[in-house]
C-alpha cells in the first residue's frame, strides 16, 4: 500500500504542518494503526477507506498521533483530501465520517481545499494553577474548547509573547485533556494575517504542533467575537508555520489552505 508525507496549509515543500496519509481498503486492527503512526512518528497520521456510495459520507477516516487516536484532526484531514483529489480518487466535495461527525473538504480552482468542520464552544475558565508560569508569559484569560478537541485557549498580551514562547512541555502535560493553543492579536492587523497562535500538545506525544486545524474551530470564534469579523486569517507555528483561512457559520467553521506532497513510498509491513 501507499503510504504519503503531505504539508498541510502551505503551499511550499517543508512547511506548514507535515501528515502522514494511508488509504486502505478497510480498517485492520487499532494496534496495527497505531504502530504506523508511531513509525511514521509525525503530530498525526491520517487512516482512510472508501464507503459504499449512497451513504451519508464517501470515506472512513481516522487519526493518530505517535501514542493515542484523536476525536478530531484539520490538518490531516486537508492532507487526505489533497491527497484523494491529487489522485483522482475524489472530485469536488469530498465527504468524510469519523469519531467527531460528519466532515467534508471541498476543492477549488485555485487548488485550495475548504473543510466544512463543527465550531467549538467556548466557556471562560480561571486559569490552572502554574500555567503562566509554565509558559513563561502572561496569561490574559483562558477558554476551555468543546468536545473532541479538548484543548484551552490561552490569550496572550501580544503576537511576540506568542512567538517567544519556550514553555515547560512537562508542566502543561498535565493542564488540559488534549493540549494548549495560545494565541493572541497579529501585531500589524490587515496584512497577511488577522491572528497568530502555538499549540503544545506534549500529553500526546507532540511538543509542538505546527498548524493545528482543529484548533481553528476555537480561534475562529474567539478572535471573530473580538475583531467584529467572521472572514480571518490565522498564522500559527514556531520553526514552521501556516496560514488558516477562516470563515465562521455558527455551528460550522470553514477551514481553507492549500497541500502538497512532499515523500510518496510503499508501506511494506
Amino acid at each position: 500500500m501507499r503510504i504519503r508525507i503531505v504539508d498541510a496549509f502551505t503551499d511550499r515543500p517543508f512547511s506548514g504542518n507535515p501528515a502522514g496519509v494511508v488509504l486502505l481498503d478497510a480498517f485492520p486492527d487499532d494496534h496495527w494503526l497505531q504502530k504506523v503512526a508511531a513509525e511514521v512518528n509525525l503530530s498525526e497520521t491520517a487512516f482512510a477507506h472508501p464507503l459504499p456510495p449512497g451513504g451519508g459520507a464517501d470515506w472512513a477516516l481516522r487519526w493518530f498521533t505517535p501514542v493515542a487516536e484523536v476525536d478530531m484532526c484539520g490538518h490531516a484531514t486537508l492532507a487526505t483530501a489533497h491527497v484523494l483529489h491529487t489522485t483522482g480518487r475524489a472530485t469536488g466535495t469530498v465527504r468524510f465520517t469519523a469519531r467527531c461527525g460528519i466532515l467534508s473538504a471541498t476543492a477549488a480552482d485555485d487548488g485550495s481545499l475548504t473543510m466544512d468542520f463543527p465550531t467549538s464552544a467556548l466557556e471562560a475558565v480561571p486559569a490552572p494553577e502554574g500555567l503562566a508560569k509554565a509558559l513563561g508569559a502572561e496569561v490574559l484569560g483562558v477558554h476551555n474548547t468543546a468536545a473532541h478537541i479538548g484543548d484551552l485557549l490561552v490569550e496572550l498580551p501580544d503576537e511576540q509573547s506568542v512567538r517567544s514562547l519556550a514553555p515547560d512541555l512537562a508542566a502543561l502535560a498535565s493542564m488540559s485533556e488534549r493540549g494548549i493553543i495560545t494565541t493572541a492579536a497579529a501585531e500589524h492587523p490587515g496584512r497577511d494575517y488577522d491572528f497568530v497562535s502555538r499549540c503544545f500538545f506534549p500529553a500526546l506525544g507532540i511538543d509542538e504542533d505546527p498548524v493545528t486545524g482543529s484548533a481553528h474551530t476555537a480561534l475562529a470564534p474567539f478572535w471573530s467575537a473580538r475583531l467584529g469579523r467572521t472572514e480571518l486569517t490565522g498564522l500559527q507555528g514556531g520553526v514552521r508555520t501556516g496560514l488558516v483561512r477562516t470563515t465562521l457559520l455558527g455551528e460550522r467553521t470553514l477551514l481553507t489552505g492549500r497541500a502538497v506532497t512532499v515523500i510518496e513510498g510503499d508501506l511494506l509491513a
